[in-house]
């Protein structure tokens, strides 16, 4: 199965920053309460390998994701861990090769995309969205690219993210700011779920 397929349904998608097992665990049951479907785990901590596993532990009907990967080697790792897919800021050879799971590799470029398309990747994170230009960018590559589905993610909040699902090959979107990680860290998973729940009746 592949990204599209695996993710099919999935609108909103939180990327979550977490260091703590334990934490991660209670972060996973408060946004699948919230009604939530997947959630991407970046490895951008020195712990997030551990905090995947916890989630995926905790919440087996939550599909947990690994974020931010970047070197070939991370697939198995995150594999192990039992990451249900995995996404990049970016694409390289040796992460395309290396792919041993559902993949949804980066692309902010016509010829990012193209590149991808030949490797048969029709779902494709849109990264930094926002820096790249946001809704108009996207807008304007995707027209003479119908045939590829995005998941926008990087400055996109509860103020823009209608705009984005809007558009007709925007498949789901990726933000962090219902479930920030200074939140997560301090335990406040009552405002998380507030934050969340008001971001699902936004997304739709």
């Amino acid at each position: 199965m592949d990204a599209s397929e695996l993710l099919a349904g999935v609108r909103l998608l939180p990327v979550v920053t977490v260091d703590d097992a334990q934490l991660s665990a209670r972060l996973g049951r408060c946004l699948e309460d919230a009604g939530f479907t997947a959630v991407e785990v970046t490895l951008r901590t020195e712990h997030a390998l551990d905090a995947l596993a916890a989630m995926v532990q905790a919440c087996p009907n939550l599909m947990v994701g690994a974020g931010s990967v970047r070197r070939a080697e991370q697939f198995e790792a995150v594999a192990r861990a039992g990451a249900a897919f995995a996404v990049s800021p970016g694409a390289t050879d040796g992460l395309l090769d290396a792919a041993n799971l559902p993949y949804v590799p980066g692309a902010a470029t016509a010829s990012e995309c193209l590149r991808l398309l030949e490797r048969g990747y029709r779902l494709q994170k849109f990264f930094p969205a926002e820096a790249n230009g946001g809704v108009a960018a996207l807008r304007a590559l995707s027209a003479p690219l119908p045939e590829v589905r995005f998941c926008p993610t990087g400055g996109i909040d509860q103020h823009n993210v209608a705009d984005y699902l809007a558009l007709d090959t925007v498949a789901c979107v990726g933000g962090s700011w219902f479930a920030p990680a200074d939140l997560i860290s301090a335990g406040r998973f009552d405002e998380i779920s507030l934050r969340a729940q008001a971001a699902r009746m936004v997304a739709g």
